[in-house]
Formats: C-alpha cells, structure tokens, sequence
C-alpha cells in the first residue's frame, strides 16, 4: 500500500513541478494570467475536447456517464446550498454551493487522467470533463447568481462556450465516422500536452499575490470536507450500488469517475468569487490550498481505490 501510494506520488510530482514554473513566470517575466486562460479556452481547450469527442469509443455507458456526474454535481449543490444558508449569511454559501458541485476537472484532471490512464480511458475522461461545463454554465451558474441575472443571460453564456461547440463537431466526425489523416491526427495530438502543461502553470500564476491574504477558515473547511470527503465517498457509494447490483458501468468507467470526484477545487471558484464581489483573494487561497492538499490525498486515494476495487 505504501509503495503503491509513494510511487503513484512521484507520477503526480511533475504536476507540481509545473504549477512551480507558472509561479515563477509571472512572478520574474511579468506574465499574464488573463493571457494563458484565453489561449486555454479559446484555442487548445476546444482543440483537446474536440479530439476526445472524436477518438472517443461510444456506448450507452460512456455517453450516460457527463450526464450522470452532471446529476450528482448539481444535486451536491443545491444540498450544499440549503445547509450552509444556517452558516453562512452572506454570499459566501453561493460560492461554497458552487464549489461543492464541480472540481478542477480541467487543468488539472486532464493532465492527471493523461497520466494516470490508458490514452482510451483519458479521451473518455476528457469527453466526461463535459459534466463540469455544464454543471458550471447552467446550475452552477445559478446557484451563484440567484437574482443577479435572467435565464436569457445565462444561455448567452452557454452559448459563448467554444467547448461546446467543439464537442459537437467532435461528436458528429465521431457518429459520421468521419476520417481525418494520420498527419493532421498526430499533429492534434500535441494539443494534448499543451493543454496539460500551461494548465497546470496557469495554477501556479494564481499564486501571486497572495501571501498577505487572511484565510477564511469555516469556509475552507466546509469548501475542504466536501471536495475531499464528501464527493469520493458519493462516488464510491454510487460504484459500490452498481457494481453490486446494476453492473451498467464497467471497472474502467469506475477509474474515470474516481479521478473526477478527487481533483481539488475548481479554479473557476474564483471567477465567481469576483463576480459577487466577494473576498475573491480568499477564494484564490482557497483553491490553491486544495491543490497542495491534493499532493497527498490524490496518491492515496487512488491507492485504496485499486485496493479495493
């Protein structure tokens, strides 16, 4: 168990090595953060999606799995939204709901799953990444801005979302069987990798600037309980039903949704934090602490996950 957790340890290492150098490049180079994020959503992320939604190979379970985690994550939300309103009375319970139903699936769970997967399994966790985006551009969105903003807003939002579009496009070559050349493939294939290291060190970017930050302790606490407790043991709840009863997902769908529910908090935490005015600073502290916490509990996570299952 140790060896395993140790060795599955020194795979991740290069995650952080890389978020490392995101710190370092915008704190000696005078890098922008704002600069990185629209090269990651506007051009290599679509790029990424649509090559999983391509490559991907569909079935009932594949294709039910973004809905299904979509389910959970708002359910989580909405949960989390109704118990924390006796303990938060402030916007601070709309950013704790929102955390509670998505991770940083993205930047750092493709380059987890690239890593930690079979290149099949990480396409399939890349096409999965699709619950989150919705999740974060419908319910998410509203559990953030309850009576800030119109349902017409939000679906401007949605719509603005290249992902999505690059999903479709991947999703209809996939259903068409559409063929792409073996050089254009393999060219695409690189995107891969360079959404996984300027995705990492655009963590690391968010480091600056936060050294005098007060650390808002209930909220990184209950943000914590449920990013690393309460949404595995969900996870695990709902692989042990199925594996016992129904059999509808298979064991390697089980490695999929697992690297889904262990990621730590979502990065986007902090655009919503800034979107309500409130102590974004604490929310940016909040995810990078995740991300450190996440050093130890990922490998061992994973470790007790092959254990036993």
């Amino acid at each position: 168990m140790f060896e395993l957790t140790t060795t599955l340890g020194l795979k991740i290492l290069p995650l952080y090595i890389t978020i490392l150098l995101g710190y370092i490049i915008v704190r000696f180079f005078n890098s922008k953060r704002e600069d990185m994020a629209s090269l990651l959503i506007y051009i290599i992320g679509p790029v990424v999606i649509f090559m999983a939604s391509y490559k991907v190979q569909l079935n009932l379970a594949v294709a039910t799995l973004p809905v299904f985690l979509f389910i959970l994550s708002s359910s989580l939300a909405l949960i989390s939204l109704r118990i924390s309103k006796n303990i938060f009375h402030d916007n601070t319970k709309n950013i704790l709901a929102f955390s509670a139903g998505t991770g940083n699936t993205g930047y750092f769970g493709i380059p987890l799953a690239i890593i930690l997967l079979s290149e099949d399994l990480a396409n399939i966790y890349i096409f999965t990444v699709l619950a989150s985006l919705l999740y974060e551009s419908t319910v998410g969105f509203f559990v953030v801005a309850k009576g800030h903003y119109s349902i017409k807003q939000s679906l401007i939002k949605i719509v603005k979302l290249p992902s999505i579009y690059a999903l479709i496009l991947g999703l209809t070559c996939n259903i068409t069987k559409v063929e792409f050349s073996s050089d254009l493939l393999n060219y695409l294939e690189y995107f891969k990798g360079a959404y996984a290291i300027l995705g990492m060190m655009m963590i690391g970017m968010g480091l600056k600037g936060l050294a005098n930050v007060g650390i808002d302790k209930l909220f990184m606490g209950f943000a914590f309980g449920i990013k690393f407790i309460i949404y595995p043991i969900a996870v695990l709840f709902i692989i042990w039903i199925d594996s016992s009863f129904l059999n509808f997902f298979t064991s390697d769908l089980y490695k999929v949704m697992f690297i889904f529910s262990i990621v730590p908090m979502a990065g986007n935490t902090v655009a919503v934090a800034t979107l309500l005015n409130v102590h974004p600073e604490k929310a940016s502290l909040a995810v990078i602490v995740s991300t450190f916490i996440s050093i130890f509990t990922i490998p061992l996570m994973v470790a007790l996950f092959l254990n036993t299952f």
